[in-house]
């Protein structure tokens, strides 16, 4: 079995409204569907993330196929590794570690349905039967934030997450509304993107600790590793490191650095489903816990990386997704945390998802007309940074 052909079918699929926080301004969610063949005629899909530009997305994979046509399926974290070296993407690991999982993933789901076998299978099995998900609150008036978690709460949600970093006075309201509507036992996750310096992030962190925080994602930038270091140190509430993981070396430098208690990242980081896990059990052996991260995606990547965490031991309750603030997607069944929190045992063969054809080409003419849906406003386009 060899893979015959390789298509990219780029998508951009609306959220319900415009997702806000100091880093990003954005739309929706525009990733490129890779749709892999093989000369017996199995079928594989896998996504990748689009990050700054889609276009360099497309590029890099136009030049990853010379690697893959004609290769076992089975042979994936080969492919990858003659990528990295012999096509010299080890200089651009960033964006090889976007655009390869797509391919991953494509090559996954085939060796899965050659096996009759889930994805996780294929990673050692199952060690947990289920993960858990958060419900991602818009930023806003702190009425609007109420109303976001009660809708979060009637859906059975636990874990509600909050982008901070604009205006610390405003926000601090907005965690209060959130805490006065989940109550006490609701755990509220805040994000800044490095929003803040060290001295500013220990600062608003004692404001907000008032409102028993589960944990602070990225409070101050990545570099230095002292920055985090510092806060972690002085600061009572747990803290989540997401930026400063962009490859393997970054993701392993900063879990033995210690720089934070909980480490949030994916596929897209670490260049794929086996890298991703690997570096989650190594976070285990070190005593740290893990939160799959989510640049906003479709169900492709939600299924497969669902895949993986039932793997791992040492998964947070609350793990990130956009499902629920997509309009729609492409894949056939609407995935479990669209309209709740837990997802159970995935049992069809490979990563398990049907791709619903009409849609895709709806959201690939989407893109073909407004192009992708791009992570800053234009309006915002030289005006002071938020940091």
């Amino acid at each position: 079995m060899k893979i015959a052909t390789l298509e990219f079918i780029p998508v951009s699929v609306p959220y319900t409204h415009r997702e806000v926080s100091s880093l990003v301004n954005r739309d929706g969610v525009t990733d490129v569907i890779v749709k892999a063949t093989t000369d017996t005629g199995l079928v594989g899909w896998g996504e990748s993330c689009s990050g700054a530009d889609v276009k360099s997305v497309l590029g890099a994979l136009d030049a990853m196929t010379p690697f893959v046509i004609g290769r076992d399926p089975w042979h994936s974290e080969r492919i990858r590794q003659e990528l990295w070296h012999r096509g010299i993407w080890s200089w651009r690991q960033h964006t090889a570690c976007f655009t390869y999982p797509g391919i991953d993933m494509a090559l996954w789901d085939i060796c899965g349905k050659a096996a009759g076998l889930p994805l996780y299978q294929l990673f050692g099995g199952k060690v947990r039967e289920r993960a858990n998900y958060f419900y991602y609150c818009s930023q806003g008036a702190p009425e609007h934030v109420a109303e976001q978690a009660r809708d979060g709460v009637s859906k059975g949600f636990q874990v509600f997450y909050l982008k901070v970093g604009l205006d610390i006075e405003a926000e601090l309201e907005m965690v209060r509304a959130l805490r006065q509507t989940i109550g006490p036992k609701g755990k509220i996750r805040l994000d800044a993107n490095g929003a803040w310096n060290v001295n500013q992030a220990l600062r608003n962190l004692a404001r907000l600790d008032e409102f028993q925080i589960d944990f602070i994602e990225q409070p101050v930038v990545q570099d230095p590793l002292v920055n985090m270091q510092e806060v972690r140190q002085h600061c009572k509430m747990a803290v989540s490191a997401n930026e400063g993981l962009w490859t393997p070396e970054d993701a392993m430098r900063q879990m033995e650095a210690r720089t934070a208690d909980v480490y949030c990242f994916s596929p897209y980081f670490t260049g794929s489903l086996a890298q991703f896990q690997r570096l989650s059990w190594f976070a285990h052996y070190q005593g740290l816990d893990i939160c799959r991260h989510t640049h906003g995606e479709l169900g492709i990547t939600a299924q497969a990386c669902h895949h993986i965490l039932l793997t791992l031991p040492n998964v947070v309750e609350g793990n990130q997704q956009t499902a629920h603030m997509m309009t729609d997607d492409i894949v056939v069944d609407t995935i479990p945390i669209t309209n709740g929190p837990d997802w159970g045992v995935p049992d069809k063969p490979g990563i398990g998802v049907e791709i619903d054809q009409a849609k895709l080409a709806k959201y690939h003419e989407l893109y073909r007309e407004h192009g992708q849906f791009v992570p800053y406003d234009p309006k915002l386009l030289g005006t002071e940074l938020y940091r």
